[in-house]
């Protein structure tokens, strides 16, 4: 078994399916013990500033904002580097805890030894 888990998601409001199934996944995770960390890629990065986790809604769903609590207490969250720039947001835009940061990071810790990645 991976001791380590990298995700990354894609999807935000546009599949909300899609974009709950992996921060559940990565909640759960955590939760778990293992080693997780969640990249914000696309829409999912809106996720990445503060308040908009909690307009996400998906009914029978845990609530995003617990998820993302969860995984800012217990993982690593990282804003893609491009998808910050598109939407115009620096790090003083961001929840305190997530780092913003490039392909070369994602590459480097999905290609780490014990590690399994998913993208969403």
């Amino acid at each position: 078994m991976a001791k380590k888990l990298v995700i990354k998601v894609t999807a935000g409001a546009d599949a909300p399916e899609r974009c709950s199934q992996a921060f559940t996944v990565a909640a759960v995770a955590v939760a778990s013990g293992v080693d997780v960390s969640l990249w914000l890629t696309g829409e999912s990065a809106w996720f990445a500033v503060p308040g908009r986790a909690a307009e996400f809604e998906l009914p029978h769903a845990a609530p995003l904002p617990d998820l993302l609590d969860s995984l800012l207490a217990g993982g690593r969250v990282t804003l893609c580097t491009q998808c910050a720039a598109r939407r115009d947001l620096t790090e003083k835009d961001v929840i305190e805890g997530v780092r913003i940061a490039g392909a070369q990071v994602f590459v480097q810790e999905a290609l780490a030894d014990d590690t399994q990645a998913l993208v969403y």
